[in-house]
C-alpha cells in the first residue's frame, strides 16, 4: 500500500471512536468525519437520485460508459456508513471499471432490522432494470457488510427468477454473522479495525432476534448455485 494511502487510513481510524461503550450515533459521526480524508478524483460527478424510495447517488467518472452500471452497497456492519462515507471508493471504482456507480443509502439497524437492507438492495437492482440497463452490463459490489449484502441480494434475485448481473465483486465480505469462525480469534491481532465484540454487537442489532444462520443474513449458509 502506498504511504499516502496508509496515512489516510490512519486518519480514518483516528476519527472513529474506539471506546466499546460508544453509542451508535457516535460511531456514525466518527465514520462520517472521515469523508474528507479520501479525495475524489477530479471530474467525478455525484448526483443524488431517488431509487424507488431509497435515497441514493450516482457516482460517475468522466470516462464511465453510459450503459454500464454497478450497484454498490457500502460497508459498516449494517449499522453505520452511507454513500458519503464511501464516495471516494465508489469514485475510484467508477474510474477503474469505466462504469457508473449507483450507491444506495439502504436502511440501517437498529432503526430497521434484517431483512430491510436486503429489501432495499433488491429494490435498487429492480430499478436499474426498469431504467433499461441490460443485466449483462450490470454488476453488484460491496465491502464488508456490503459484500455480504451483495451475496444476499443475488440469492434473493435468483430465487425471484430475475435476470442476474454479469459480475459480482466482493471486498472482504461479511458473510457469517454467527461470529463462530476460528479466525475471529486466531487472527484478531492482525485486524487493525474490527473487533469480535463490535461485530457481534452490530450483528445483534441487525438480526434483532433472527437466527444468525439465516441464509439472507449470513450468505455463507445460503445456496450459492448459479450466481455470478
Amino acid at each position: 500500500m502506498a504511504s499516502a494511502e496508509l496515512g489516510q487510513l490512519r486518519e480514518m481510524f483516528a476519527a472513529m471512536p474506539r471506546d466499546e461503550n460508544a453509542t451508535i450515533e457516535e460511531r456514525r459521526a466518527g465514520m462520517e468525519a472521515s469523508v474528507g480524508i479520501f479525495p475524489i478524483p477530479e471530474g467525478t460527478e455525484v448526483t443524488p437520485v431517488a431509487v424507488d424510495g431509497v435515497p441514493s447517488e450516482w457516482v460517475v467518472s468522466p470516462d464511465a460508459r453510459d450503459d454500464h452500471a454497478i450497484l454498490y452497497l457500502h460497508g459498516g456492519g449494517y449499522v453505520i456508513g452511507s454513500p458519503a462515507t464511501h464516495r471516494a471508493m465508489a469514485a475510484k471504482l467508477s474510474q477503474t471499471s469505466r462504469a457508473k456507480l449507483l450507491v444506495i443509502d439502504y436502511r440501517l439497524a437498529p432503526e430497521t432490522a434484517f431483512p430491510g437492507a436486503v429489501e432495499d438492495a433488491v429494490k435498487a437492482y429492480r430499478w436499474l432494470l426498469s431504467q433499461g440497463y441490460a443485466p449483462e452490463k450490470l454488476a453488484i459490489s460491496g465491502d464488508s457488510a456490503g459484500g455480504g449484502l451483495s451475496v444476499a441480494t443475488l440469492v434473493s434475485l435468483r430465487d425471484a427468477g430475475l435476470p442476474l448481473p454479469k459480475t459480482a465483486a466482493l471486498l472482504s465480505p461479511w458473510s457469517d454473522l454467527t461470529g463462530e469462525s476460528e479466525t475471529m480469534t486466531t487472527r484478531a491481532e492482525q485486524d487493525p479495525m474490527v473487533q469480535k465484540d463490535m461485530l457481534l454487537m452490530m450483528a445483534g442489532l441487525y438480526l434483532n432476534g433472527a437466527d444468525p444462520k439465516t441464509p439472507l443474513a449470513s450468505p455463507l449458509f445460503a445456496d450459492l448455485q448459479n450466481l455470478p
